[in-house]
């Protein structure tokens, strides 16, 4: 039986997102074509062997639920275990952005100490990586530690991870203290709020907090037990994005075109799994061209593709130019339109001889089911 039960956490600001997020949460939004954020995590941890998972969600859920259903395309479908979700009761600006996550975790004590595996991992939904768990479990085991946390050493050039949580580390691997990635230093370790801790910790810990009220978050809970328990960091070496902006958003989904990165990304640990859904192939008319890009199927291309990352059902007609751009699902970019460095959500569509540009820092976004 597998040692550890997941936890997914959905409640995280969308401030930077929202274009995105305005009908949607962050683990929902549609990226890589036809995947979604969430896939990612969910992933790793059914390719580490986990069959208990929980979802705590927040706000507009519709489509997660949508996306993922029952959890069969995970695996996760099955009478023992299997896939579980939370979501507030009250409004979640409520509960997220006034009480924090801790009321959400309070909710689900019972399901946490009905749970039988021993370990408890706890992760968001916007860090986008293909990693195997079990070696930082076994890590965790032999440094004895109470709480492991994950993490990458990164170089500021890259500038992604601003204002993400950056953690001190020792010689010995224990953390000293964490703060904010201010984009100061030239190096730093970014937490990737990956936790793995054992089951009954975790459920000291949110009773603790509720009885003392002084925290609102859980990700508070566990900063404040630095000098008290023994936290470790677990070092990660390969890809990392967080979708914690529409810039890295864009960037990410551009860095899917990469052919190492594409590689590493989808198969390095085990295959991402997402909803399937049977669609033509697509259609390339004859005098249609395209190069580097990612076309998902159900698509009809007659005009020019270039760079660019389309989503099931788009139709880019003849003439029509799509260029270093994200185009969801069921977008149509009539004949002659010209887009460049832009993001179209779902259902977009663009009118003949309309001209669109962006910047590869500042990518436009339109948002879903307009007519332009």
């Amino acid at each position: 039986m597998n040692e550890m039960m997941g936890i997914i956490n959905l409640s995280a600001s969308t401030d930077k997102l929202k274009n995105l997020t305005e009908i949607r949460t962050i683990g929902s939004i549609p990226i890589g074509g036809r995947y979604r954020v969430i896939d990612f995590i969910l992933s790793n941890m059914v390719n580490t062997g986990i069959s208990n998972i929980a979802i705590c969600t927040q706000g507009k859920a519709r489509s997660l639920y949508d996306h993922i259903g029952s959890g069969k395309y995970w695996d996760l479908d099955r009478k023992k275990d299997g896939l579980f979700y939370f979501h507030p009761e009250a409004s979640s600006i409520d509960i997220v952005q006034k009480k924090g996550d801790i009321e959400i975790f309070n909710s689900m004590l019972s399901y946490i100490k009905k749970s039988k595996q021993p370990y408890v991992f706890l992760s968001r939904s916007y860090m986008i990586c293909n990693v195997d768990f079990s070696d930082m479990l076994e890590y965790h085991k032999k440094s004895d530690s109470d709480i492991t946390i994950m993490y990458k050493r990164m170089n500021n050039n890259v500038r992604r991870f601003v204002d993400c949580d950056a953690i001190n580390i020792d010689e010995n691997d224990d953390i000293v203290s964490i703060g904010k990635n201010l984009g100061k230093k030239k190096y730093y370790n970014v937490s990737m709020e990956m936790y793995l801790m054992k089951r009954e910790l975790l459920i000291d810990i949110i009773e603790e907090s509720i009885h003392l009220g002084d925290v609102d978050f859980l990700k508070q809970c566990i900063f404040k037990q630095l000098g008290e328990l023994k936290i470790k960091g677990f070092a990660f070496d390969g890809y990392l994005a967080c979708i914690n902006s529409i810039q890295n958003y864009y960037k990410t989904n551009m860095d899917m075109l990469i052919p190492r990165v594409q590689e590493e990304l989808f198969n390095a640990n085990g295959l991402i799994y997402t909803k399937i859904k049977d669609e033509p192939s697509t259609y390339y008319a004859d005098d249609s061209y395209t190069t580097n890009s990612l076309v998902s199927s159900g698509c009809l291309v007659e005009g020019v593709v270039e760079n660019s990352i389309l989503s099931r059902g788009v139709h880019v007609k003849k003439g029509a130019i799509v260029r270093n751009s994200v185009v969801m699902q069921n977008c149509v970019i009539d004949e002659t339109a010209n887009i460049n460095y832009m993001i179209l959500d779902k259902n977009v569509s663009i009118g003949a001889k309309r001209v669109f540009n962006g910047d590869a820092d500042h990518p436009f976004v339109i948002a879903k089911n307009s007519k332009i």
